[in-house]
């Protein structure tokens, strides 16, 4: 059974299933924080002392101009200069599958920040499976819309996938949420029934064992 969600706000509703998991005040750090729409809800409804990393450049001076505190650099290299524990919550949203070494990365945000969200596209979805069985094609869909050889995804991984990677690499699982959006991301349903196979994006919030 699903349960279907809808909010008024312009938050993408990923990012209003993220926002949802931050206790008010918290101190939190956006990974790859694109134009700062997230860190900027999160800041004037949630009173959060924000702070965000974002390579794009372009992006960057949006976040600023919002008055979020963003700063330009590569998320891999940046979580680097942070000691431990400085962040309540570390995001990284619908970036994973582009992250070259993911293990590393989850590593400095659980050793930077108590808990951690991560949000990415579910590979695992019928649409997916489907065009790959009919077609014989690398798939293109609404949330992973580019061609093979145009893609910054360079993983493929599935709801399925990341709970058996937490196992692996021992991180707990505290909190777990896989959904279907509309096509403008705006609205959308939360998937209890056969996620890896029905959801587009599974979020989770994870900490140290």
């Amino acid at each position: 059974m699903s349960t279907r969600m809808q909010n008024n706000t312009r938050l993408r509703f990923d990012l209003q299933m993220i926002a949802s998991w931050i206790r008010s005040g918290s101190r939190v750090i956006g990974l790859g924080c694109g134009e700062g729409e997230l860190l900027e809800h999160l800041k004037t409804q949630k009173q959060v002392r924000e702070t965000g990393i974002e390579i794009v450049e372009q992006r960057v001076v949006r976040c600023i101009e919002k008055g979020l505190s963003v700063i330009q650099g590569d998320i891999n290299e940046e979580v680097g200069d942070y000691p431990d524990d400085t962040f309540d919550y570390v995001i990284l949203s619908q970036t994973l599958q582009q992250v070259y070494d993911p293990l590393a990365l989850i590593r400095s945000m659980l050793r930077i920040g108590k808990k951690a969200i991560v949000s990415f596209p579910n590979f695992g979805h019928w649409h997916v499976r489907m065009q790959i069985l009919f077609t014989g094609h690398a798939p293109v869909t609404p949330q992973l819309p580019y061609t093979w050889y145009a893609t910054p995804n360079i993983r493929v991984l599935s709801i399925k996938d990341f709970r058996a990677f937490a196992d692996e690499v021992g991180f707990r699982i505290q909190k777990e949420v896989a959904i279907n959006t509309d096509k403008q991301d705006k609205s959308g349903r939360i998937v209890s029934v056969l996620p890896n196979l029905r959801a587009t994006y599974g979020i989770f919030l994870i900490s140290r064992k």
